[in-house]
């Protein structure tokens, strides 16, 4: 038996192509594609406006490939991460991260990860497959919702920072922000949009390229490369004088600043020397540094900085002009790390 296509694969054009080659109103295509896009319907049946005949067409001809929540945890700071169901039983994970005035989004882009960090939870998983750019809106959807539901606030912000490498499953990822965007979407400004990566320099290029409109971050967490290639293998192909290029290249071509990401590890990559090579690194790239508190994982050497060691590797950079925040640890309580609700359930399908 044939798999049915997925419905959210056809394109505007092609849904109104497919109901016109079936002698249907030319307008029941916008119909479903907003049931589809701008109310994210699970099934044919909850498109209520069709009549029953073509929602039982569109049943035998497609289907709708869902996402599903199946452990919500909630932190006391409100911060609320969930294992995502997706069709074929593998599991993601997206996070609601609220303040008092935003909601922001942080979404999965693969299934586990090729790459091995050693300070990442998610590392510690095989990488099975994409996501599909659906599967990618879906998450952002679902996190929409919550954090209405939950907390009475608009999503403000999508951050691509949950589990896999985004520029590794790059067509998709491209075409979900360009459905998060859409009118036909979410609607959503590029600019409240942040896309993270390990440091894959053809695909920032590429980006560059594009002249993309969301924001670039990279997760960089040492300036000096023999640190950075013991805790990042992709450093190897993709040195910091690679990176720093690419990154040069981006912001000539579309005038967005890049962040640099850096994970504040106790006695790793927290004293002042790092701090120094991190200075000379800003030099040569038009960016701002955000300092991340660790979330510590099961099976990794490290741990979190010290709040002295913080301040005073805060404090080096603002003497010297770095342009620096500091990102405070959320949900310490519940699995807060990147990948570790799934690793800790083991959620994968087998």
């Amino acid at each position: 038996m044939n798999e049915k296509p997925d419905i959210r694969h056809l394109n505007f054009d092609q849904l109104q192509n497919w109901v016109l080659e079936n002698q249907l109103p030319k307008f029941r295509a916008q119909q479903i594609y907003d049931w589809l896009w701008l109310k994210n319907v699970a099934s044919f049946d909850a498109m209520t406006n069709l009549p029953k005949t073509l929602r039982q067409q569109l049943a035998e001809h497609f289907e709708i490939k869902k996402i599903q929540t199946q452990i919500i945890q909630i932190s006391k700071d409100k911060t609320i991460k969930c294992a995502m169901k997706l069709f074929d039983n593998n599991v993601v994970e997206s996070v609601l991260i609220p303040t008092q005035t935003r909601a922001t989004a942080c979404v999965s882009s693969q299934v586990g990860c090729s790459l091995d960090c050693k300070f990442c939870a998610t590392a510690q998983l095989e990488r099975k497959r994409n996501l599909d750019y659906q599967e990618i809106y879906q998450q952002v959807y679902f996190i929409k919702e919550l954090a209405k539901e939950k907390y009475h606030l608009n999503l403000t912000n999508i951050v691509y920072m949950g589990m896999g490498e985004p520029l590794l499953n790059y067509n998709n990822v491209m075409k979900s922000i360009e459905m998060i965007t859409s009118s036909d979407g979410l609607g959503m400004s590029p600019q409240r949009i942040t896309v993270s990566t390990s440091g894959i320099a053809k695909m920032i290029v590429k980006m560059a390229d594009e002249q993309v409109k969301f924001n670039l971050a990279l997760s960089l967490h040492s300036a000096i490369e023999e640190k950075r290639q013991q805790i990042m293998s992709i450093s190897k192909s993709n040195t910091l004088d690679m990176l720093s290029n690419a990154l040069n290249y981006f912001y000539e071509k579309t005038g967005i600043r890049p962040t640099l990401e850096y994970i504040m590890l106790y006695e790793f990559n927290d004293s002042i020397k790092d701090a120094e090579a991190l200075v000379q690194f800003c030099k040569k790239v038009k960016s701002k540094v955000n300092l991340i508190e660790y979330n510590p994982i099961d099976h990794s050497p490290f741990q979190r900085t010290t709040k002295e060691r913080l301040q005073n590797f805060t404090d080096y950079l603002q003497k010297k002009n770095i342009i620096v925040t500091v990102r405070r640890s959320r949900g310490q309580d519940i699995d807060a790390a990147c990948g570790q609700l799934v690793n800790k359930n083991l959620l994968f399908a087998n």
